[in-house]
């Protein structure tokens, strides 16, 4: 046990990814003393994120609109493209903002611009201190947690935020279980220059390896996540640059015309992971600590913000940020989003894996009626973007 007297702050948030950049702002907004510990780091590696409306907006609402707007492209249409070789085989399936009576479902931005716009922010606000060290020791307290790391004086937070990822640390001192697996997958992922417009519109292939999608960037180009056999991601990804944008281009059945590699690729193992609670012991996960799941639907870090704005909304103006009562509220109000939202995922990704033919049978016939049952698919397009206010959704 560290037996030095701890500084008191109100909130500590471990982890300084975007999700725990974006607590920083939220909570520090509500006048808490806010301690944000670890490094930011801005790696391109040809990931990016496609924020829905009502995430998008919540960002706005931090005072980040005019970055963000400046780096990003709107997501007008989303198309899905059965290419898995089924024997039900669908048509292609269109999602249309204007449906909805909105201009876009969202907007896609890079992953490395969205933490920078975030970290540029934390740094300019007068209530969030930045602290780079890395957490080595938690311990909880009557009235705190206390917080240990190699050059960190020692902290007590009434509130710890784990946004520490997957391997939480603060995940593992609160005691909260998880569920964790693999899929037999590896996501690639790149930014390509093309010669055709996108025209807003994101595609995903749904092929039998998973989901190979292509989400538009300002200009003519977009980002690539795709989802293949681990020993085949290795060959594809072991190509040179041309070679490798003549396969993507190929396996996008060259609907953006010729493709040129743009920047960094990336390679991911796909996996997933939730857990039994949101909070317990004054200490409360959100994105990555919480839920992982693969890049489908583009709901991870959208799911991550939803946390963060939830969890804003517990704290609120309670006079103890890490309360029973204040965790009660976050834990409760996170738990059916987030597991209907995985549990839809892992059964799509699960679905293409499999050449079961009642399986593909599934598929095929909820493709068909998204196609051609108006409320069908525009329930499915509510529900999907999870956070759009009634007032947005004229239609």
């Amino acid at each position: 046990m560290t037996t030095q007297n701890p500084r008191r702050i109100d909130i500590a948030i471990v982890g300084a990814g975007a999700v725990g950049l974006a607590a920083a702002l939220a909570l520090a907004g509500q006048g808490r003393s806010v301690a944000l510990l670890g490094p930011v780091a801005t790696p391109r590696d040809g990931r990016t994120v496609a924020l829905f409306d009502g995430q998008w907006r919540f960002l706005e609402g931090l005072g980040l609109g005019e970055a963000l707007f400046a780096k990003a492209a709107p997501l007008s249409i989303m198309r899905m493209v059965d290419d898995s070789g089924s024997l039900f085989r669908q048509p292609p399936v269109e999602f249309k903002a204007a449906e909805l009576g909105m201009e876009a479902f969202g907007w896609n931005i890079e992953n490395a611009d969205l933490t920078a716009i975030l970290a540029e922010a934390v740094a300019a606000h007068g209530g969030i201190e930045m602290l780079p060290a890395l957490v080595e020791q938690i311990e909880t307290e009557p009235d705190g947690v206390r917080l240990v790391g190699e050059g960190l004086d020692p902290l007590c937070a009434r509130l710890v935020v784990g946004a520490d990822g997957r391997n939480s640390k603060v995940r593992t001192a609160a005691g909260i279980a998880t569920k964790d697996w693999r899929y037999p997958q590896t996501a690639l992922t790149a930014i390509f220059d093309h010669r055709r417009d996108h025209k807003d519109t994101s595609t995903e292939f749904h092929t039998r390896s998973g989901p190979c999608t292509l989400v538009p960037l300002p200009g003519r180009r977009s980002s690539l996540v795709w989802l293949l056999d681990p020993a085949e991601a290795e060959t594809v990804a072991a190509l040179d640059d041309a070679a490798f944008a003549l396969r993507v281009e190929r396996q996008v059945q060259s609907i953006l015309g010729p493709m040129r590699l743009s920047g960094a690729r990336g390679k991911v193992p796909m996996g997933g992971l939730s857990v039994d609670r949101f909070a317990a012991a004054r200490m409360a996960l959100i994105g990555e600590a919480a839920h992982v799941f693969p890049p489908i639907g583009a709901q991870g870090l959208n799911l991550g913000l939803r946390d963060v704005a939830a969890l804003a909304q517990a704290v609120g103006g309670a006079a103890d940020p890490g309360s029973d009562r204040v965790t009660g509220a976050y834990d409760t109000a996170r738990r059916t989003d987030v597991r209907l939202r995985t549990g839809a995922v892992d059964m799509l990704n699960r679905t293409l894996l499999t050449d079961f033919l009642p399986a593909d049978l599934l598929r095929g016939a909820g493709l068909l009626a998204l196609s051609r049952i108006g409320p069908l698919r525009r329930f499915v397009m509510r529900r999907g973007l999870g956070g759009v206010s009634d007032d947005r959704l004229r239609a």
